[in-house]
């Protein structure tokens, strides 16, 4: 990944295009990261990233739910702390 400056960015946009590319390019503008040019094929993969970790995030929240509902008194009253007991004792 390379980085350039936002004045550098500017000066030599086109290249920094077919930069893009090959890897990402990393625009900064006073010494801090202020923007990627990333590739179509990056950008979309980065898309599919996102769709899969919200489906994934849901999917374990309705898990949760369900695990919730189907658990004994007892298993809910437990903490944390004694869960990672159990954990340890077992071991």
């Amino acid at each position: 990944m390379i980085t350039v400056t936002s004045v550098e960015a500017q000066n030599s946009f086109g290249k920094l295009l077919d930069q893009a590319q090959r890897e990402p390019v990393v625009v900064t503008r006073h010494g801090r990261p202020a923007a990627f040019i990333v590739s179509p094929q990056d950008m979309s993969e980065l898309m599919d990233a996102r769709v899969k970790r919200s489906k994934a995030v849901a999917e374990f929240a309705a898990w949760s739910v369900r695990a919730q509902k189907s658990s004994t008194a007892a298993a809910q009253a437990l903490t944390e702390d004694d869960v990672a007991r159990l954990v340890k004792e077992s071991r």
